[in-house]
């Protein structure tokens, strides 16, 4: 074992342990960040519309601060942009995340220099928890890539913006830097068809031990890399063993990973946003990504089947229930208050407190009253398919309300690697699968108002078609799994 790897561990170890020390009084931590929070913004315009000064409790808070998305925050974002100081945060933001935006085209989220920091720090910690819990620690003496945007930086008013991920790639840490991969020129390069292929020729001969990024990114550079090298990745990469992820769920594509790398690797999943990062998994044996409690950032959660009520309760961490479905809300020290991010988790442990991502507020299907979230959607293709020679390579849910004949359905727009050989059987495994987790969808199937679902299929590459026709090939995009409208679908219908 290399003196890299000895450090490694031994840096595990301490890790561990201070996280330790916080996790195990998680309401009085959660407290601490608040005090902090109001007291530093106190004199921010935002703190004094919000009578920062007068706020001594949560109760306090509750009365004085609503939700918010970023409509609602986005006049006192605008300030910021336009340079102004003190607005939402104390001073200047470092940067601006930019992310594209649904109504109100782009946003700019505020980095600033007390936030930005956590973003670093958790995506370092996720890895020596992985270290301190099964002793692996010799990827360290390997390659390690990172699919991320371009680090290419614009100014606005005395202040840097650009992706999150590009933004990052500024704060890797010196030890990192020679194993590091792509170069930065390569790295540089905007379009994601040509970087990606950049990055094949530049990987394809190297020790690769570490890959991360957003699955279906991923997937496509391990297609390319098979169809060049024409082997499977692990026998390209003999010592590539993990592979960090976040934005989607994995299972989905689990079954594909592994026929393209040849076996199975450990993963690590993390919970990133321009917003803030708020989780990432901490043990291999748990379900659950540890939630980040001392990171800048206050939690609150509402209950997803209330969000749309009038003055729905918002609960505190000390509050939560396990397999509940939250929207997650958040307040920090980038100067974001009460803020949705769109984002809804369930809790899988209270001790620690441990969170899946069970889909967003925004993405879901209530058509007809049953709303059915992405996690449901998920769970029940992950079933379907287990057993089976069934691959996936993407796929997206729509509503179906007007058929030209028989009853309303869910339409399943799916791109397989391998059919089912039984289809029937397939569409019969999901429509189960849905019944048993969502009620108000059994209801409808039971009182005739719906029938099975339908599966359409979609040629291959037809969703990185669609990504690229809406501007969104790479990065940080996604595909959402599921959506309430027809927009996505209608993509797909014109080329049929």
């Amino acid at each position: 074992m290399s003196i890299k790897a000895i450090a490694a561990k031994l840096f595990a170890k301490k890790i561990v342990r201070k996280t330790q020390e916080w996790a195990q009084h998680p309401v009085a931590t959660q407290e601490a960040v608040f005090k902090k929070l109001i007291k530093e913004a106190k004199n921010t315009q935002f703190g004094k519309d919000h009578h920062f000064e007068k706020i001594q409790s949560y109760a306090d808070f509750v009365q004085n601060v609503p939700i918010r998305d970023y409509e609602g925050l986005k006049s006192y974002v605008d300030c910021v942009v336009n340079g102004e100081e003190n607005v939402l945060w104390k001073g200047k933001p470092l940067y601006f995340a930019k992310t594209s935006g649904t109504t109100s085209g782009a946003k700019y989220i505020p980095l600033t220099k007390e936030s930005m920091p956590t973003h670093i720090q958790a995506s370092r910690n996720a890895i020596f928890h992985y270290i301190h819990e099964t002793g692996n620690a010799d990827f360290v003496d390997g390659k390690m890539i990172f699919l991320q945007g371009s680090p290419i930086l614009t100014e606005k008013n005395g202040i840097k913006l650009g992706r999150l991920s590009g933004i990052a790639a500024h704060f890797v840490p010196g030890y990192l830097q020679k194993n590091r991969m792509p170069s930065w020129e390569t790295n540089c390069i905007e379009d994601w068809e040509t970087k990606v292929n950049a990055i094949v020729e530049e990987t394809i001969k190297e020790d690769m031990r570490v890959i991360s990024g957003i699955p279906s990114w991923v997937q496509m550079y391990f297609e390319k890399l098979q169809q060049k090298a024409q082997k499977p990745v692990g026998e390209l990469f003999k010592n590539f063993n993990l592979f960090i992820y976040g934005g989607v769920n994995f299972e989905p594509y689990r079954a594909k990973f592994e026929n393209l790398i040849g076996r199975k690797v450990d993963s690590i999943e993390l919970f990133p946003a321009s917003e803030g990062f708020f989780a990432y998994q901490d043990s291999q044996k748990e379900k659950g990504m540890l939630l980040l409690l001392n990171s800048g950032i206050f939690y609150e959660f509402i209950k997803s089947d209330a969000f749309f009520t009038e003055n729905p309760k918002r609960y505190t961490i000390g509050e939560v229930e396990l397999g509940v479905n939250y929207v997650l809300i958040i307040s920090t020290n980038a100067g974001l208050w009460g803020y949705n991010i769109g984002d809804t988790v369930q809790f899988t442990s209270l001790k620690p407190y441990r969170v899946i991502v069970s889909g967003r507020i925004k993405h879901y299907i209530s058509a007809f009253g049953e709303h059915v979230i992405g996690k449901e959607v998920e769970s029940a293709l992950q079933e379907a398919i287990q057993g089976t020679n069934i691959r996936i390579n993407e796929f997206t849910v729509a509503p179906q309300i007007t058929p030209k004949e028989g009853l309303p359905y869910h339409e399943w727009f799916i791109e397989f690697e391998n059919e089912p050989e039984d289809e029937v059987a397939f569409v019969e495994a999901i429509d189960q699968a849905m019944r048993k987790q969502n009620i108000y969808y059994d209801d409808l199937i039971v009182g005739n108002v719906l029938r099975k679902v339908v599966i359409t299929k979609v040629a291959k590459n037809g969703f990185q078609d669609y990504m690229k026709s809406i501007g969104k090939l790479g990065g940080q995009n996604k595909i959402p799994r599921l959506s309430n409208d027809r927009k996505i679908a209608a993509f797909f219908e014109n080329k049929n």
